[in-house]
């Protein structure tokens, strides 16, 4: 596996400088209330994404939008813009100044692992994020290769904060974000030259749809990214998961707002299925171990503790079920996976 040695951090450094933070209204940020015009707007088409869903899938879909309306400024004051896992050395004692560069790394080594070209015309132009959270990697992205970007979002405030935040690093050009489903996306067929999906996946009701409309919107030639979180294989006499590791993943879903989880393997055989071409996959659980605990430690500070308080009922019990997590992870049931592949020309 291919890692970023500390030598190359001052090649990374110019990304790595943190954003121009803009005072935010307290009616607006971080908490949830959607009372001026933008944030009604989004809040709107947050409601048009979901009216054609089935009630299951319409609730689902609103817990994930009001979760992430809650916790995702708690998240940005403690662990920055960037809202998924770190990348690490294995078995590595990481303090808690080497996170958020972690963060970074996970997007790097992505990167890396698909092979996306840093070269003049190789280079990708038009980059989706699908779940882009408050924006971090588009804006990584836009500012790696100047490339144009645009996240989507169920999240109003997620996207509205992404977009003051593009504003304020002079990126309003190159980045813009939008509330909207990932199972319907509003972009026609083939736009993007990458197709980036870091941490959402685990979100999709449909695995299927997602995976298509994935292919749908990446341009010949392009590449698909998908960074998510899996079930581990089953084993060939196997025809499902053991009672006790469903209902650790069960407690998992209610927290997080998950519909049923699924392997890496379902996810080749979904690409396999679209005949997309270079796929690859990989296991990453042991480079992201420290990062759970570096959450929880977090959650146990006076300033975390304090505004995980102020948060909301939906955050707590996301935090609650972090343990949930860590143990997940450490009998084998959780897989930190990822996906990536190209589309013929």
């Amino acid at each position: 596996m291919a890692v970023i040695p500390a030598s190359c951090k001052c090649h990374l450094l110019p990304l790595l400088q943190p954003p121009q933070r803009l005072p935010s209204p307290p009616h607006v940020w971080p908490r949830p209330a959607v009372t001026a015009p933008t944030s009604r707007r989004f809040a709107r088409l947050t409601a048009a994404a979901i009216s054609t869903m089935s009630p299951e899938d319409a609730s689902l879909k609103k817990g994930i939008a009001e979760l992430y309306d809650q916790s995702s400024g708690l998240w940005e004051d403690i662990w920055g813009d960037h809202m998924h896992h770190g990348f690490y050395e294995p078995d590595s004692a990481a303090s808690d100044a080497d996170h958020r560069f972690a963060q970074i790394r996970m997007i790097e080594e992505s990167l890396r692992f698909a092979g996306v070209s840093e070269e003049g015309e190789k280079r990708p132009k038009r980059v989706v994020d699908v779940g882009c959270g408050i924006g971090g990697s588009s804006r990584y992205l836009a500012k790696k290769y100047g490339a144009s970007c645009q996240g989507i979002t169920l999240s109003p405030l997620q996207a509205q904060r992404a977009q003051t935040l593009a504003a304020s690093q002079g990126l309003a050009d190159k980045v813009s974000f939008q509330v909207a489903d990932a199972l319907d996306q509003p972009f026609p067929d083939g736009q993007f030259d990458l197709v980036w999906s870091m941490e959402s996946g685990e979100h999709m009701p449909d695995k299927k749809k997602f995976v298509s409309e994935l292919a749908r919107v990446v341009a010949p030639g392009g590449t698909i990214i998908l960074v998510t979180w899996c079930h581990r294989d089953l084993s060939p006499s196997e025809e499902s998961l053991k009672p006790e590791e469903k209902a650790l993943l069960d407690k998992i879903c209610s927290a997080y707002y998950l519909p049923d989880w699924c392997s890496t393997t379902d996810y080749v055989k979904l690409l396999e299925s679209l005949s997309l071409q270079d796929i690859k996959a990989a296991d990453w659980s042991e480079y992201v171990a420290p990062f759970w605990p570096a959450v929880i430690r977090s959650a146990l500070t006076f300033k975390g503790f304090i505004s995980l308080l102020r948060s909301g009922w939906k955050t707590i019990r996301g935090a609650l079920v972090m343990p949930l997590m860590i143990r997940g992870y450490k009998m084998g049931l959780i897989k930190f996976a990822i996906i990536t592949c190209r589309k013929p020309e």
